[in-house]
Order: structure tokens, then sequence, then C-alpha cells
């Protein structure tokens, strides 16, 4: 049984890409490669350590396989390969973020996982205009913390675009 928490009320209709959010949230901070990225805690399950996945033939390369969680079998989802960055190595800091989004269970392979971050609203700054491995649409702000800037990656939005299509995206 999913458990899901009601949407954030906002005072005002969603806006264009060029705002922040504008509550306080708590975000997983997790790295790939040189970066650090992160998303909704509220979406995010439990942390595992990596274990190879059974490999599903015809899937695209950032899809890894499927791995068996007490019976559900999960996605796995290598968000190095997804965002285009280069290859590392599966080590013992490498991670599995295990996401409940919509009616799903998937999870997705990062190099480590840092900490969770509370943000307020004046840490949160839009999301430049670029090309890069993730679609600026997936992007929810960068988050500044002391020397640290954070992409906020909306999940939901990653996880079930035509891409992916992994979670089929829920109501708000």
């Amino acid at each position: 049984m999913n458990l899901q928490t009601a949407p954030q009320a906002s005072a005002a209709p969603s806006a264009a890409a060029a705002t922040a959010p504008t509550s306080i949230r708590e975000f997983l901070a997790f790295k790939l490669g040189s970066e650090e990225y992160g998303i909704d805690i509220l979406r995010v399950q439990e942390i595992r350590s990596y274990e190879k996945p059974t490999r599903i033939a015809n899937a695209p390369d950032f899809i890894k396989g499927v791995v068996n969680l007490r019976g559900v079998i999960v996605p796995i989802i290598d968000m190095r390969l997804k965002f285009n960055l280069e290859q590392a190595n599966y080590d013992h800091f490498t991670v599995v973020i295990v996401l409940n989004i919509g009616q799903r269970v998937m999870g997705m392979v990062v190099d480590a996982v840092s900490d969770v971050i509370t943000l307020a609203p004046e840490q949160l700054r839009p999301v430049p205009e670029f090309s890069s491995g993730v679609a600026s649409e997936h992007l929810l702000a960068i988050g500044a913390v002391d020397d640290r800037m954070l992409i906020l990656v909306d999940i939901e939005k990653l996880m079930s675009g035509a891409e992916i299509g992994l979670a089929e995206p829920t109501l708000q």
C-alpha cells in the first residue's frame, strides 16, 4: 500500500519555469559526478546499497534493469547515464534511492547520498535556460546553501516524462 501526502497548497497558480518554489521544503542531497542534486524528501521510500539488477532486454541504457524489493519488482535507473554524465564505477558509496512516485516504486542509482537539506524560499534561485543532459522543465530551482549549489530536480516530472515513462503523473 502506498501512502501519499496531500499536495502542498500554493497561494498562486503554477508560474513559468523562471520562478522558484515558494515554500520551505526538505530535499535529499545526492552526488552525480562532481555535481550535487536534490529531490523532494517526501518521494523517498528508502536508501539501499547498490546491487546488480537483472537486465531487461531492449530497455534503454539508463534503465539498468530490475530488482526484487520485498516482493515488489523495482526498475532501476542510473541517473549518471540519464543525465549524460561519464560512466562511473560502482563502489561502496554507490546507492539506490528507492522512490514512491504516483502508484509506482522505482530506484535511482547515484554516486552517493550526502544529507537532508531544508531550504527556505530565499535560498532558491530560478533555473537558467541552457542545453544540458537534463531538460530545464525537470528542474525546480537551484538551491544555495552556504558555499554549496544544489540542483533541485522535479523527480516526479522526470520519471513520468515520455522518455522514461515509469510513473504516471499524480493529480495536484
